[in-house]
């Protein structure tokens, strides 16, 4: 076999370089064990076939064999770390065989170092083709002429050398390397692994690596990452390479893959997930730390005896170490006192983190052996001795403070690196008057955080999971500090708890994590932090919280808290000079703890009297004004302050649909009943048909969404409102409540009440059951006196108490009209309210009073709305053809399409998301299609042409989504392609078709519609302009047509002889482009509004005399019952049964 002539390594491309990794004949897509095992048995004459013999092993080589003389290896002469270069017993070329059989040998490179056989392509290779551990070879064994056998456990490696001397020197070397490696495991008291070395992996697992189609096991051991082809060769001691990291850089790629460079190869990793990629990281930053680590420290700290031993476990050259309890421990323990927390052990790196050892630290940890003052020291703290508490010298008020001033810096070291979160204590006796400043409580916590990078303006877009970073975060002395993992020596970051001002806790799930928190610090930047743990989370806030609030503020984290922080502000008389106060954000709660003074009140925020902000952008001040206080807030810095102003006017707004969810007044009334009322009694109480008529539905919905939001900032203004859209407002406000103003049992409890026929007993009853929560009751007692007011004024406004009552009983009731006595309830209330509620003589003439001069400024009586000529009822459905979803509605001359479904979609409360495209459809039943009208089309002209099988239907348009897409990528209006046409003309009415389907070739453009034989006809067989064409969709099964993809075209001549035909495409997005296509060339280009109108026509109601027929809820069956009802007796609803 010819031998190919190895290009030198810089010559050969990367992608090459990285491929060839693992190329050795087939080691890509099999095992070497595989193929071992399908060679012949070798006759191993003379070999001994059990274990090493001891004199085997005790066996010498000669000196000139130890450290031949070797080329210089790529990784020789690299910066390294403390651990030492491992020293090459032997190099040189040998034949290997490899697994295509065993007379095929071919040339490779093989290091011999005390720890590992390694075999390369050329001398100049950085990283092997396989390297063997050496503590897992059983034995070595000649097999013939210059050949020798490497044999593991399971594993078999054949070699073949230069001459016989070459092989007896490589055996012998291997030997002693072998006799070394288990002396020192026989001396090693800490050998857990056996063959893959004394510590364990950092971190183990499948990765997959670009370039090769099976994933690697890898494993990252001390300064080294590990590349193996899968598990069990790992535990076989059998690999592909080693990375040693102290030339390797990792850093993150896309989603789940990183890279790890080195000057000679970059490795590009994928992970499972980027939950795993970041644990990944972090064990090869580790990897790199302890490569770069330095054995100075530790060196002088094990030149004292009993520090060569873990204080816990007793291994042997431990390198980390607690500080604070001055003890030295091995990396395994190391990780158990990390379990304990920062508060109980403090642990430390003797190699990597270089800028903690001082050299008083270092002294107090030798001396904390040998020196009897210390040690009693550590028994005091042991014993639960504060390090913080009062000395009773005010000079030196601490221990710590006692050792400055006696000058014993191992105390001062060993005090200062076990402060704990004691506060010192004062003698209650001694006066307030301090001699030293009181020591905030030192808070320690530590453990992983996902974090973001910081922001100089606040979060307004959800940050994504992949936009967290895993960190390993320490609180300790007043600092939170960052790291890369948890054995990184520099943090990348850090937070003084003085820098902090303010703390927020953002709902669950506003971002990638579930839980999350900010940080404010007065550098204006904003530091998210996400876990998944809500507990974790909520320890993290506390711990923060309490590391940077003052004593006299504690009060303020008994609760749980929305937003913490401190805030210049002016309150009460000293309104000179702006202070600095600490306020806490709950739910719709302000509470706040002054510098002077006590805790004041926590402020309801739902029940400010005024919410407003003042001054310039540069300096703005939030002014909030609730009954006998004004709060001002200033914003002296702008990201906290936007976010406390945005936080306090969310808080302030409404936070849901019930009643004690809406912002409320002094009466604990909702605000937005009390602005409706308090408009209607201003502007409306002598308005005709005043709560029986109803406003226009959009100007209703509009009014209604802006008082939900903030009723307090909404001012009603007469000709700005109407009193008829304000009155619909409230009405729709009150039968919307989920649980209305009363419970189930509560309703029925009135209904039955309004049945005793002992007028004394039926008040005495509702009296009763007027003791209903605060909230529900003052509405109820404000809105009763109020129609009371109202039907005072029933000469002018027509409405009586039982006009009213017709109203307002299914509304507050939410009987849906069905039931009679609701009307009767209200009705018994408004004449009996002064005694139900317990109104005041002297109260009620005032209001009386009032009201009177209100009507006397005012001219009598208002316009009542008119109905426009030619108006013409139909029946409308929605979604399907049912008799609940119909839905009868006037339409006017000028009603388009789009007001037409906005109507019918406010009848029955159907919100509008986003991406919902409602349209109204005209349904043509015999020839099985439909057309979407255009949202300008008039609809009265339509249901002119309508046929008595034909209806329309409001519903959506499940394709005009994927129509928008693709008019907006299409370039121009004109469209062409084959389809399946068949021609049906309409002859006398008898509908005789014409053939069968048929290709046909279609042009279509802005003018017209061409049909061609084939593609190279030169002329149309026919035409027909395009926008007096109708274009359905579907096609009617008796035709058979060849595809589902269909849609019907009518074109009317101008003879008025109606021509139609069935075009059937092959695929629905082709019939999706063709109409489109249809509606963009018909319509220029306008397919679907920008914006949808918000304007939607007033419906006249039907009405029979003075009282309304249609009621507040229910279907129009129910409308045409209670219809049926009210002309057979207007007053049977409410006569006493």
């Amino acid at each position: 076999m010819t031998k190919k002539e190895e290009l030198p390594v810089s010559q050969v491309p990367r992608a090459v370089r990285v491929a060839s990794l693992l190329s050795e004949g087939e080691e890509l897509s099999g095992d070497d064990d595989q193929a071992d095992e399908d060679e012949d048995d070798h006759a191993y004459e003379g070999v001994p076939n059990g274990g090493w013999h001891k004199s085997s092993l005790n066996s010498s080589l000669p000196s000139s064999l130890l450290i031949p003389e070797l080329p210089p290896h790529p990784m020789d002469g690299l910066p390294g770390g403390s651990t030492p270069i491992t020293q090459v017993i032997k190099a040189g070329w040998l034949d290997k065989n490899p697994p295509q059989g065993s007379y095929i040998y071919q040339k490779r490179w093989v290091r011999l170092d005390a720890d590992h056989l390694r075999y390369f392509d050329s001398n100049k290779d950085a990283y092997s083709k396989r390297f063997i551990s050496v503590a897992c070879i059983s034995r070595v064994a000649a097999i013939g002429d210059q050949k020798f056998e490497v044999i593991t456990n399971n594993r078999t490696f054949a070699f073949r050398a230069e001459s016989d001397v070459e092989r007896k020197e490589w055996m012998q070397a291997l030997q002693q390397a072998v006799a070394a490696q288990y002396a020192r495991a026989q001396l090693s008291s800490a050998y857990p692994l056996g063959i893959r070395g004394s510590e364990p992996p950092d971190r183990a697992g499948s990765l997959e690596l670009r370039g090769f189609k099976n994933k690697l096991y890898v494993a990252v051991v001390g300064d080294k990452v590990q590349l193996y082809k899968n598990l069990e060769e790992y535990h076989l001691g059998i690999g592909i390479t080693f990375i040693d990291m102290s030339v390797g850089n990792v850093k993150e790629a896309d989603r789940r893959s990183f890279d790890l460079t080195t000057p000679y190869r970059i490795f590009s990793f994928s992970a499972e997930s980027e939950l795993e990629k970041e644990q990944w990281l972090e064990a090869m930053q580790g990897a790199i730390a302890e490569a770069l680590s330095t054995l100075e420290v530790a060196e002088r700290i094990w030149a004292v005896a009993p520090n060569r031993f873990c204080a816990d476990c007793g291994a042997a050259q431990p390198d980390w170490a607690s500080i604070n309890l001055c003890v030295v421990i091995c990396k395994r323990c190391a990780g158990e006192h990390r379990g304990l927390g920062a508060g109980v052990s403090k642990v430390r790196s003797l190699k990597m983190d270089r800028k903690v050892w001082t050299e008083t630290l270092i002294e107090a940890l030798c001396a904390a052996v040998t020196t009897t003052d210390l040690a009693e020291t550590q028994a005091l703290l042991g014993c639960g001795a504060g390090v913080n508490c009062f000395s009773g010298d005010p000079e030196a008020p601490t221990p710590l403070a006692l050792a400055e001033q006696a000058g014993q810096t191992l105390q001062m070291e060993f005090l200062r690196n076990n402060r704990t979160t004691e506060v010192p204590r004062l003698d209650s006796a001694k006066p307030l008057e301090k001699h030293y400043s009181v020591v905030l409580p030192t808070v320690s916590h530590n453990g992983f955080l996902y974090k973001t990078a910081s922001a100089a303006k606040l979060l307004q877009d959800r940050r994504a999971r992949e936009e967290f970073s895993r960190r390993w975060c320490v609180l300790s002395d007043g600092v939170l500090s960052y790291y890369e993992s948890e054995r990184a020596v520099t943090p990348n970051g850090e937070i003084r708890a003085s820098e902090i001002v303010c703390l927020a806790v953002p709902p669950p799930d506003t971002h990638g994590f579930e839980h999350t928190f900010e940080v404010y610090t007065e550098g204006e930047r904003l530091y998210l932090f996400g876990l998944e743990s809500a507990e974790l989370a909520r320890e993290w806030v506390k711990c923060i919280a309490k590391a940077f609030i003052p004593p006299l503020a504690e009060d303020l984290l008994v609760r749980d808290f929305e937003r913490l922080g401190r805030l210049p502000y002016k309150a009460g008389l000293s309104l000179q000079r702006a202070q600095e106060g600490w306020f806490s954000l709950t739910g719709s709660e302000l509470r706040a703890v002054f510098p002077e003074g006590p805790c004041e009140e926590p402020l309801q925020l739902r029940k400010l009297q005024e919410l407003s902000v003042q001054g310039d952008s540069e300096n703005q001040v939030l002014v909030l004004v609730e009954r006998r206080r004004t709060l001002y807030i200033q914003g002296e810095r702008r990201l906290d302050f936007t976010g406390w102003l945005g936080a306090i006017q969310k808080a302030a707004a409404s936070s849901g649909d019930t009643l004690s969810e809406q912002q409320l007044g002094d009466s604990d009334i909702p605000v937005i009943v009390y602005r409706c009322i308090d408009y209607i009694t201003q502007c409306g109480l002598t308005s005709e048909g005043i709560y029986r008529k109803c406003g226009q539905t959009s100007k209703t919905q509009r009014l209604l969404e802006s008082l939900r939001q903030d009723a307090r900032s909404v001012r009603l203004k007469e000709g700005e409102q109407h009193v008829d859209d304000v009155s619909s407002a409230l009405k729709r406000f009150l039968r919307d409540l989920p649980d209305g103003l009363f419970t189930r049992a509560q309703r029925l409890a009135w209904l039955e009440a309004s049945e005793i026929g002992d007028e004394e007993e039926k008040v005495s009853s509702y009296i009763e059951l007027a003791h209903l929560p605060p909230v529900s009751r003052a509405t109820f007692e404000g809105l009763i006196i109020h129609l009371y007011c109202v039907q005072c004024f029933s000469d002018t406004n027509q409405m009586n108490t039982h006009n009213l009552a017709i109203v307002f009983g299914p509304t507050l009731f939410q009987t849906d009209g069905q039931d009679y006595k609701a009307g009767r309830v209200v009705e018994d209330l408004i004449g009996h309210y002064v005694v139900v509620f317990s109104v005041d003589e002297e109260e009620l003439r005032k209001q009386r009073e009032e009201i009177t001069a209100i009507v006397k400024m005012r001219v009598a009586g208002t316009a009542s709305g008119t109905q426009h000529a030619g108006d013409f009822i139909c029946t409308v459905y929605l979604e399907e053809k049912k008799a609940e979803t119909e839905q009868h509605i006037k339409i006017p001359a000028a009603m388009t399409a789009e007001e037409l479904t906005l109507e019918i979609l406010d009848r029955r409360n159907v919100g509008i998301r986003e991406r919902d495209y409602w349209t109204c459809f005209e349904v043509n039943e015999r020839e099985e299609a439909e057309r979407p009208l255009h949202f300008a089309e008039k609809v009265l002209p339509i249901l002119h042409g309508l046929g008595t099988d034909s209806y329309l239907v409001v519903k959506k348009h499940q394709s005009m989504e994927a129509m928008l897409l693709y008019l907006a990528s299409h370039v121009g209006d004109t469209k062409h392609g084959m389809m399946k046409f068949r021609e049906d003309r309409s002859l006398l009415g008898l509908g005789l078709p014409s053939g069968g389907f048929h290709d046909r070739y279609f042009i279509l453009n802005s003018s017209c519609l061409r049909l061609y034989k084939e593609v190279r006809s030169h002329r149309p067989e026919k035409e027909w302009p395009v926008r007096s064409l109708k274009v359905y969709l579907g096609v009617k099964k008796k035709l058979r047509p060849p595809t589902c993809w269909g849609f019907t075209v009518v074109h009317e001549t101008e003879k008025h002889e109606k021509q139609q035909w069935y075009l059937c495409c092959e695929t629905q997005m082709e019939l999706r482009e063709w109409f489109a296509t249809f509606l963009f060339v018909q319509h220029d280009g306008l397919v679907w509004p920008s914006e949808p109108s918000r304007v939607s026509r007033a419906v006249p109601e039907v009405r029979l005399g003075s009282v309304s027929l249609i009621p507040l809820r229910g279907s129009e069956n129910e409308m045409r019952r209670s219809v049926a009802a009210f002309a057979a007796d207007p007053l049977s609803l409410l006569r006493n049964v």
